[in-house]
């Protein structure tokens, strides 16, 4: 004790000695570390796992989707009737189908003879369409061939629709006016990837909107939705155009969906920037904690420094002894917080049955980020400790 040097083995030796005699305090110091970089090592977790989905979902729709778009001047569609068939008979097609705004801005009322209900646009959908966009149903049947053959008065509600109707069930199958026109609710849509539109309005078979508003015309002009096999997409753009008008092929626009990778850069950059800050939060909550019990332990602890300096402990000899305390605290929090946040991040992609992604070097450097907070937060109170007079602090 008395020597001019203390090795790094007394150091902790000393520290590891101050932190066993007050286990419940030395725990409750290290749980703010725990929180901070375990919401830390989870954060990163989820959002690299979260980023993964999102850019697998981009690319699969990127590689598996067509849009065909009707370009020709004029008042009629130039779409043939069997337009879905012939795009169903190329290779890598898996579903193909023509859909169309039929009318825009309706008056839809759970009653009759209502004007002023909720407005929804009305969009038109062959039953290629309906295949092709897979829509995910929260309540009730899709659209299907019965309905197209038969120009049924069926109608597909998305969910907010639904909502501002009123309509909680289908079990009864609800019926709707449009404009006057009855249609029955056969299914609520909770969400189209694929066709987004088709979740915000009504949807309505072709054939229903052929009779009740005529054919796709104008502005409103049809496009068409194809479905592919993995990778077929550029291909199938290429070969759509003539498929359906071997001679007017002029007509139609094909173009496989456009690369999102600017979008989902955005997307990441922004989830990531959100959720870094919260978890720097945490860390600097954690590090306050460290710094706040430190100051305590110095202040409960001046009798004992007081000792050592009468008996020749130096001031960087005190000074070392809680800087390894708050360092090891630290280091301690920052190992089981980056265990805790890695089951967390595992937890969370095993319930959605995502892929768990986490940069190895996260949970490698994490223990270490929580050693260098614990040294920060420990630096005041190590100077207060450092600071204490030997005699003031044996008389008091």
């Amino acid at each position: 004790m008395t020597s001019s040097r203390m090795r790094l083995p007394d150091l902790v030796g000393e520290a590891l000695a101050g932190m066993s005699q007050r286990p419940g305090r030395s725990l409750l110091t290290m749980l703010g570390t725990v929180l901070g970089i375990g919401s830390f090592v989870a954060i990163i977790g989820l959002s690299d796992t979260a980023s993964s989905q999102i850019t697998a979902q981009f690319n699969l729709l990127n590689a598996t989707q067509v849009t065909v778009t009707d370009i020709a001047e004029g008042v009629t569609t130039s779409f043939p009737d069997d337009a879905d068939d012939r795009m169903s008979r190329l290779n890598g097609v898996e579903a193909a189908g023509v859909w169309w705004v039929a009318a825009r801005d309706q008056p839809v009322s759970s009653v009759p003879a209502v004007e002023s209900g909720t407005r929804l646009d009305v969009y038109a959908a062959t039953q290629g369409t309906i295949d092709a966009a897979e829509p995910a149903l929260r309540q009730g049947v899709a659209i299907n061939s019965f309905h197209q053959d038969s120009a049924a008065r069926v109608a597909l509600l998305g969910t907010s629709g639904a909502r501002s109707l009123g309509i909680t069930s289908i079990a009864n199958q609800p019926a709707i006016f449009v404009n006057g026109q009855a249609l029955t609710v056969i299914g609520v849509v909770d969400d189209t990837q694929r066709l987004p539109q088709l979740s915000l309005g009504l949807v309505v078979p072709a054939s229903t909107a052929r009779e009740l508003w005529g054919p796709p015309r104008g502005t409103d002009g049809a496009s068409m939705i194809v479905k592919t096999a993995l990778g077929a997409s550029q291909v199938v753009s290429r070969q759509a155009p003539l498929a359906l008008r071997p001679d007017a092929p002029q007509s139609f626009r094909a173009t496989a969906a456009l690369d999102p990778t600017s979008l989902r850069r955005t997307v990441e950059g922004s989830v990531n920037s959100v959720l870094l800050s919260v978890s720097i939060v945490a860390v600097v909550v954690g590090a306050i904690g460290i710094a706040n019990t430190s100051l305590v332990a110095v202040l409960e602890r001046r009798n004992e420094i007081g000792l050592r300096r009468a008996l020749g402990a130096r001031r960087r000899h005190i000074a070392g002894q809680f800087l390894v305390e708050s360092t090891l605290l630290g280091l301690l929090g920052g190992m089981i917080g980056t265990a805790l946040g890695v089951v967390v991040s595992l937890s969370v992609a095993i319930a959605r049955d995502w892929t768990a992604v986490l940069n190895p070097l996260v949970p490698a450097l994490a223990p270490i980020a929580g050693a260098l907070v614990g040294l920060l937060a420990g630096s005041y109170p190590a100077l207060r400790a450092a600071s204490v007079q030997p005699a003031v602090a044996l008389r008091q």
